[in-house]
């Protein structure tokens, strides 16, 4: 086990890790590992499933979404990441470009949706696994219906990612990219499930015709819901000083866009083709295609694909966002072991107290309210909501990163430019835009355009009207405890500095 220390940085601006990291974590990542780690972040294959309410239209808004906010995301990060390739990603860029708290900041409300979105990776296990006991040879319905059972499996998915992160990174990486590339056979297999039942002799399940892919005010919402598909494009980079060639850098932007974009397109089209809107499950709408066209053995492989990429995704969730309090760690914005690495130099500390913040998350939503199924899944709902306004406003501050340092570093800026100046202005603008209108679609679903309060994700549980009162509230909370840490933190440093000047 080791830890780090080392003389106060020497350039201005120059935080403790970008001097620190460099030395201890060694250099393993490839252009194919940064692109299977920026598709595990971003393509949740079940998005397909949850855009199917949309219709046709949804097609349109997968556009929008990645012209407005894929697209100028990637230009934005590669900057950034090319000009400061440190470890921490927005945490990093964020203090270049406006100081110690703004980057802590920023570093919070990136880490903490990652938090949050391990919780959501094995909720979506225990999902698949219910619809595969649906199939043959099980036909069982109402499989793994108790919260204890669902509680169980969710921390066996967080515990096991957990192990998986603190190995020997290349090993769990080499892992990851196996499971990226069958992932990838399985989203294939939903396109063509759409093919099949066509060629099969079927109509398509739904409209098609042109009307259907009108853009209105009562569907205007998916546009903010392909945003929140599209989050974590900046992610990878949580692991700058991991990437052996910072050519790596751009190719992961550019081909794992490819990928994202294509593979999201495609399994819309599969659900939609095959599944009529009415009978579509929002979660396992893309593996009914598979079991309509191609038959239940062909969705049963699919669905054990499906389980094994969100385990693995669970993992890439937990060794990437571990980073950020790692660095903070380094940096003496948090206690100084969270910047520890093991002999594997991974920080193991990081990982673990991840591990055990989902696992407390968990017991509290599983067990100990199990007896309540509405406040179970009402905690569950309102934790992830929230924490998806932070991940949004973590975008807004990315973007408007970019501008100020191509003022404060204009020479580095030029050096690194990857388009015209103006490029980046568009991609700052129309990337803010779009990732507050992600944070007004959480809170308010389609409030703008209809005037209605209707951003529940389950009104049954929590009704729309208190909706933006709980979620808000619970993000705000969430923001206030950044800045007590913070400040903590900045208190116990200042204690630690007068200490060593007085020995």
């Amino acid at each position: 086990m080791a830890t780090t220390t080392a003389p106060a940085p020497t350039r201005s601006g120059e935080l403790l890790s970008e001097r620190i990291a460099p030395g201890i974590l060694p250099k393993v990542l490839g252009p194919f590992d940064m692109v299977a780690i920026f598709v595990a972040i971003v393509l949740f294959a079940v998005q397909g499933s949850v855009v199917q309410q949309a219709g046709p239209a949804a097609f349109i808004y997968w556009i929008l979404g990645f012209v407005t906010f894929l697209i100028p995301g990637a230009i934005v990060t590669g900057q950034l990441g090319l000009m400061f390739p440190g470890e921490g990603s927005i945490y990093v860029w964020t203090h270049k470009a406006l100081g110690n708290f703004w980057g802590f900041f920023a570093g919070f409300c990136a880490w903490w949706p990652g938090v949050l979105v391990m919780v959501a990776t094995s909720v979506l296990v225990v999902n698949l696994l219910q619809f595969m006991l649906t199939l043959p040879p099980f036909n069982v319905t109402n499989g793994l219906s108790a919260l204890w059972q669902q509680g169980l499996i969710i921390l066996a998915v967080i515990w096991f990612s957990t192990l998986l992160s603190i190995l020997r990174f290349r090993v769990t990486q080499n892992a990851v990219n196996f499971v990226f590339i069958i992932y990838g056979a399985a989203i294939a297999a939903v396109a063509l499930a759409g093919v099949a039942y066509l060629v099969g002799g079927h109509s398509a399940a739904n409209d098609f015709s042109a009307s259907s892919f009108a853009l209105t005010k009562t569907n205007a919402t998916f546009y903010g819901l392909v945003i929140l598909a599209l989050l974590g494009i900046e992610v990878p980079l949580n692991m700058g000083v991991e990437i052996k060639d910072r050519k790596a850098i751009t190719s992961y932007l550019f081909w794992g866009s490819v990928v994202v974009m294509a593979a999201y397109l495609l399994l819309t089209f599969g659900a939609m083709v095959t599944i009529k809107q009415a009978n579509a499950n929002s979660t396992t709408a893309i593996l009914q295609a598979v079991q309509t066209g191609l038959g239940g053995g062909v969705a049963l492989v699919v669905t054990l694909i499906m389980i094994a990429f969100f385990i693995f995704n669970t993992t890439v969730y937990n060794y990437s966002f571990a980073r950020l309090l790692f660095v903070s760690g380094l940096d003496r914005r948090l206690p100084a072991i969270v910047g520890r690495v093991n002999r594997n130099k991974v920080p193991h500390v990081a990982v673990l107290v991840q591990a055990v913040i989902t696992t407390i998350i968990t017991a509290i939503a599983y067990f100990v309210f199990s007896g309540n199924t509405n406040l179970s899944t009402g905690i569950y709902i309102a934790l992830q909501a929230a924490v998806t306004v932070i991940w949004c406003l973590s975008m807004v501050i990315l973007f408007v990163d970019v501008l100020i340092i191509r003022s404060k570093y204009p020479q580095e800026f030029k050096r690194e430019q990857l388009v015209p100046v103006g490029w980046f202005f568009v991609a700052a603008i129309a990337g803010a835009i779009a990732s507050a209108v992600g944070i007004l679609v959480t809170l308010t679903g389609g409030w703008v355009f209809t005037g209605q309060l209707n951003g529940s994700w389950n009104a049954s549980v929590i009704d729309n009207g208190p909706w933006i009162l709980i979620v808000g509230g619970v993000g705000i909370a969430s923001l206030a405890i950044a800045v007590v840490v913070y400040l903590l933190g900045l208190s116990s440093a200042r204690r630690a500095a007068a200490a060593a000047s007085t020995t």
